[in-house]
């Protein structure tokens, strides 16, 4: 049992093995090329169904737009019978099929082409065979044949007649051959080697001539075909005297080889005849027999040397061998005939001829190895080796031919493409045959290859770098960044975008934007170079394929610095009185610090140090130290870039106990920009000694406003004097009487020939407005003495009474100093004015033009701070009696005592009898922006002694 078991799992194992192995069979033969083949009649009409084509190559009708399903082939005639519809996909006949024209003689007639298939490419390979119908009937090459027989020829005796001609094949040319009835004649068949019928004419009982002279019989030749067709001759006998030999030729049949592409009168072979006979009976003479046109066009025979010479060119593509019959008669009319053939052998003269079936034209570029992209046909007419063709392509491309069936060839992909390397590839397919010599030919092929989005944008640098100078206006282009890509179309297309960046903790998106499309980088906004001086941004490029590619640049941005920051003085600090240029004056300043110097200091000696910073860099932070202003300019110096005050010299003595130094910061921009250092130095040995210097200095500064409101009230009592004395002259002058008690002072001496003004130009000052008081020129008196009475008052016209020049020019008697007696003691002349009293642009009440008195010689003999502010308030109770004055000096409003009327010393002149109602003998101007001179006998030796008095 065991056993058997085990024969019957071997027998299942065997089976299982040999039906796996057919259907492997199976599976392969289907995977080879199929060849489709159909079977028509000729003649079958336009239009008419050969067969179901698509469903034949396994399309389906929803599949055919895709697949474009169509016919192609090398042969072109081969073209013009068959088309395949569109829509159902089926083959149809497209023009009339003659089988007798299209393969003549032949046995077997078909049609062969090739059938396409799209998306994937595929080829199939169709064969319509042609079948052939009885449409031709047989036929003879003349309507009657001519017999001549002597009345000597024995009965039995047979006549060839001319065999009929059927263009059909198969049982359609099979021909029977039938004779009218006669007693004299029958009709024999005699078959040839080839399977040809002959004809013969059978003599069945002797001729007399006599009794008749010829014969009317009609030969008739029948197909096989259904329905049958037939063809007739008239056979004509005539009975003539004894030829009794007919000729004969050497053979029965002649055979030559011959090469194709003769030239015409080229000799193929010689065919000879033979006639017993004498004379014209044995006389012979050649001619074909019944033969197709075709060969009358392409061969020729001599008639009297029996020379058959080719007629016209031989081409064994369209035919490879010849057959046909000669006659040979003689005189007597016997004929004789004979079979001649002649094959044509191949020569090498057909090339190669190159169909190109499909092209599929542009391919993408990612498209894998392998693919197909054409499918070529390539035939060669000619036979043997000379048909042979290898194809091959030239031309330096990714590509390789690949063979297929029945001819074909495939372009395929030899490697994967790069459009960017080669948008296209121009190849040449060459066939090439085997003959001697070998021919060849070519067809050129073009190769698009379509972009695909392979290539990310590459930016020309991979950082840039850009330099902005600060406070640019927003919206200033900073630099272009530019990305190639090597894709074409959409996929090249680049547009650009911030991707990020760090410009410190802000970001630098608030800096800078890209444009999209030029890849420009514009600022955002003025840039600070003391808030950033350096920023990165990333730009990314990204093309427009799918999916997208894209590429980062870094843009870095360095901001170049610009000279808008001025110097900041540290020390001393800005309530000292330091200040920017540019910086207003409206704020009163703190308490300024001061420095203590030793009168022992010697040259060089530290005072202080002023300290500048500047935020800008470079060249525009380098600061330079200059004095501008100092009451001694020789005492100090400061450094140039250390910005150190020293004592250029030893202190001394006469130098005055306090100095004010301005000094200036200037850095090296262009343009360069500045501000100023105030610095308070004190000139005393101890602290001790340089407090009471301090305690007057903060006792000034309290009280600017109190100065200020007696200087505007007594400015308006001068101005209201100045009225009522204008007033009472011009009513004197009037009245043309004697003068009141109070205006005896009014005399012709004492009028000025100026006269009062009022100025048109009061900008200058601090006061908005100003008068020039004239005195009358009296004759200088010494110190402490009255002047005499003034004389009566002469008669003046009103005109010469108010007329006068303007208040800014000098009367030719004015170009002496200040308190200068006249020439002529006794010649009454015009006083002239005090400089003493005469503001200075320093000496302006109020805080901005209060300075020290040792500067520029402001105050001349000015002695007490303390007498003046008390000279002051008795002139204001009292202005009619003395002479007021304005003065200033470190924030204060001050009178000279000199010229105070409750102050008298024995050195300062009484002027209370020059007063004009109630004037003053100085006139008080407005010295908007000069500074006078120091008088001669104000030295700087009464400085200490106003200081002594100052304490007191």
């Amino acid at each position: 049992m065991a056993g058997r078991q085990r024969q019957r799992a071997s027998r299942r194992r065997a089976g299982g093995r040999v039906l796996l192995a057919a259907l492997l069979l199976c599976l392969c033969c289907r995977a080879a090329p199929e060849r489709i083949r159909y079977a028509i009649p000729e003649e079958l009409g336009r239009g008419s169904l050969v067969g179901p084509l698509a469903r034949d190559v396994g399309l389906s009708p929803a599949e055919l737009p895709a697949r474009k399903l169509r016919v192609a082939s090398a042969a072109k005639r081969q073209l013009k019978y068959f088309t395949v519809s569109g829509e159902s996909g089926n083959l149809y006949v497209s023009e009339r099929l003659d089988r007798e024209e299209m393969c003549g003689e032949s046995a077997s007639c078909s049609v062969s082409f090739e059938a396409l298939v799209q998306n994937p490419l595929n080829v199939f390979h169709v064969e319509v065979a042609i079948q052939d119908i009885n449409d031709n009937s047989p036929a003879f090459s003349k309507p009657a044949l001519d017999l001549e027989i002597t009345e000597l020829t024995l009965p039995g005796a047979r006549f060839p007649l001319e065999m009929a001609r059927d263009a059909d094949v198969g049982s359609n040319s099979l021909l029977t051959y039938e004779l009218t009835s006669n007693p004299s004649f029958s009709l024999a068949v005699k078959e040839s080697p080839g399977g040809k019928k002959q004809p013969e004419l059978v003599l069945e009982r002797a001729l007399d001539r006599e009794k008749q002279s010829s014969f009317q019989l009609v030969l008739t030749a029948a197909d096989g075909g259904d329905p049958v067709r037939s063809g007739t001759v008239q056979v004509r006998v005539n009975v003539t005297d004894a030829n009794d030999n007919a000729p004969a030729f050497s053979k029965s049949v002649y055979e030559a080889r011959v090469r194709e592409n003769l030239p015409a009168g080229s000799l193929v072979l010689r065919v000879r005849a033979t006639d017993a006979d004498a004379g014209s009976n044995g006389r012979v003479s050649y001619s074909f027999g019944n033969v197709p046109q075709g060969v009358r066009a392409l061969f020729s025979v001599e008639s009297e040397s029996g020379e058959v010479r080719t007629a016209g060119p031989l081409d064994f593509e369209e035919k490879s061998k010849y057959s046909f019959g000669l006659e040979a008669r003689d005189g007597g009319g016997l004929t004789a005939h004979c079979e001649v053939q002649i094959d044509v052998t191949d020569e090498n003269d057909n090339a190669p001829e190159i169909t190109v079936l499909s092209v599929s034209s542009p391919v993408p570029e990612d498209a894998p190895a392998g693919t197909v992209v054409a499918l070529l046909n390539v035939n060669d007419p000619d036979s043997g080796e000379n048909g042979q063709v290898s194809c091959e392509l030239s031309g330096e491309a990714p590509l390789s031919i690949v063979a297929s069936s029945g001819g074909s060839y495939k372009v395929v992909t030899a490697m994967a493409l790069d459009r960017e390397q080669a948008a296209e590839h121009r190849v040449t397919v060459v066939a090439r045959d085997r003959g001697s010599p070998a021919l060849s030919s070519g067809a050129a092929l073009v190769l698009e290859v379509s972009d695909v989005n392979d290539n990310a944008p590459v930016f020309e640098e991979a950082a840039y770098s850009a330099y902005v100078a600060e406070n640019n206006a927003a919206g200033a282009p900073v630099l272009r960044v530019r990305a190639r890509d090597a894709d074409a179309g959409a996929n090249g297309r680049v547009s650009y975008w911030l991707a990020g960046g760090s410009a410190g903790a802000a970001g630098a998106a608030p800096y800078v934007s890209v444009e999209a499309r030029s890849g420009a980088v514009y600022a955002q906004r003025s840039f600070d170079y003391e808030q950033c001086r350096e920023f990165a941004v990333a730009v990314r490029a990204q093309d427009g394929g799918a999916p997208a590619r894209s590429s980062t640049a870094t843009v870095r941005v360095f901001v170049l610095d610009r000279n808008d920051n001025a110097p900041r003085v540290l020390w001393p600090a800005a309530g000292a009185g330091a200040g920017t240029v540019g910086a207003g004056a409206g704020a009163a300043p703190a308490p300024a610090p001061f420095e203590v110097v030793p009168r022992s200091a010697e040259a060089g000696y530290l005072v202080a140090k002023v300290v500048a910073v500047d935020a800008d860099a470079g060249r525009n932070a380098w600061l330079s130290y200059e004095l501008v202003q100092a009451a001694e300019p020789a005492l100090f110096r400061v450094g140039l870039h250390s910005g150190e005050v020293r004592t250029a010299r030893a202190v001394s003595e006469r130098d005055a106990a306090k100095q004010r130094l301005v000094a200036v910061v200037k850095d090296h921009g262009q343009p360069a920009l500045s501000a100023t250092a105030t610095l308070h130095v004190v000139l005393a040995e101890s602290l001790q000694e340089a407090l009471p210097e301090l305690s007057e200095r903060a006792a000034g500064a309290d009280s600017p406003a109190e100065l200020q409101f007696y200087l505007v009230l007594a400015l308006a009592l001068l101005c209201a004097l100045f009225l009522l004395s204008v007033a009472l002259a011009v009513l004197a002058r009037v009245r043309r009487a004697g003068p009141p008690a109070v205006l005896r002072c009014l005399g012709a001496q004492r009028f000025s020939v100026a006269g009062a003004a009022f100025p048109a130009d009061f900008c200058e000052g601090t006061l908005p407005y100003s008068y020039n008081l004239c005195v009358a020129p009296g004759r200088a008196v010494a110190e402490g003495a009255w002047p005499p009475p003034p004389p009566p008052l002469p008669s003046l016209p009103a005109e010469e009474l108010l007329g006068g020049e303007p208040c800014g020019k000098r009367s030719p008697s004015s170009s002496a100093g200040a308190g200068e007696p006249p020439a002529e003691p006794d010649a009454p002349q015009q006083a002239q004015p005090n400089t003493d009293w005469r503001f200075s642009q320093t000496q302006r009440p109020g805080t901005s033009g209060s300075q020290n008195g040792e500067e520029g010689g402001a105050w001349p003999n000015n002695q007490f701070d303390t007498e003046m502010l008390q000279a002051m308030i008795l002139a204001s109770a009292n202005a009619a009696d003395g002479n007021s004055t304005l003065g200033g000096g470190t924030g204060t409003m001050g009178l000279s005592a000199r010229y105070g009327p409750q102050f008298t010393l024995q050195h300062v002149p009484d002027y209370r009898q020059n007063v004009y109602i109630p004037g003053s003998t100085a006139t008080l101007t407005n010295a908007a922006g000069k500074r006078d001179a120091k008088s001669a006998g104000s030295s700087g030796g009464n400085k200490k002694k106003s200081g002594k008095k100052e304490k007191k």
